[in-house]
This record gives structure tokens, C-alpha cells and sequence, in this order.
């Protein structure tokens, strides 16, 4: 009954940990976009790097790969404001937890990184989508 009751905790604590943001989104932080990663934004002024971590296990358990990328996402974006930056663009995919941003001030300056590419049909017929700022 023991071991029951210890597996049935186990599970419950891993549906909880997977379902969680345990990151939330700081005042001033919603202001600031992101761009998707590439050369650095035309018209805008560096401020500055920032690097964020999270957990990405929890013992033995793998945590969901999105809900990764969203909280160290959240979290750059938490460190704008402090920086004087209302741009972050990734510098690098996240790697075990990890990942490192570039603040920007661009003002009202629409950001556009510089190695952008004009958009063209998908290989095989597949569809294209790029994130789009709202």
C-alpha cells in the first residue's frame, strides 16, 4: 500500500511540474518584443546581453521543450526594462536550460534583423509562417 501511495505522489508530482509557468511576466516586461533570431535590427542600439536559465528536468523527468523556451523567453523579456531595451532576440537556441538574449533600444523603430529573408515559397509545397507582432 506504501509503494502505492509513493508511485501515485510521483506521478502527480510530474503532472503538476509539466503543467506549470512557474515564470511569470514582470511589470514593463510585456513591452518588450522579440524578434527572431538572425543578424542584429537595422536603426536600433544594443544595450546590452542578457543570459536566463531555468530547469529544463526534474529528477528523472524531461520537462515539455516549449514550456521551456516560453519561461526563458519570459524571463529575457523580464530583464528588458532594466536594460533600457524594448527588443530581445535570441543569440542562440536554448541548450539544457540555458539561453543568451540581445537587448536592443529601438524605440519606435520597427524592428527588422538584418539578415532577414525576403519570404518565398516552401520547399515541397509546405507551408512558411513567421511570428507576427500583437
Amino acid at each position: 500500500m506504501r509503494h502505492r501511495l509513493i508511485a501515485g505522489l510521483a506521478v502527480a508530482t510530474a503532472l503538476l511540474a509539466s503543467g506549470c509557468t512557474w515564470v511569470h511576466m514582470a511589470p514593463g516586461a510585456r513591452e518588450v518584443r522579440v524578434i527572431p533570431a538572425g543578424g542584429p535590427p537595422t536603426g536600433c542600439e544594443k544595450r546590452g546581453e542578457i543570459a536566463v536559465s531555468v530547469k529544463d528536468s526534474i529528477a528523472f523527468y524531461e520537462r515539455n521543450d516549449l514550456r521551456v523556451r516560453e519561461e526563458l523567453e519570459t524571463l529575457a523579456r523580464n530583464e528588458g526594462p532594466g536594460l533600457d531595451a524594448d527588443t530581445i532576440q535570441p543569440l542562440a537556441p536554448p541548450l539544457q536550460g540555458e539561453q543568451r538574449f540581445a537587448g536592443y533600444h529601438c524605440g519606435a523603430t520597427t524592428p527588422v534583423p538584418s539578415a532577414a529573408v525576403p519570404a518565398q515559397a516552401a520547399p515541397g509545397g509546405a507551408a512558411q509562417t513567421f511570428p507576427i507582432d500583437g
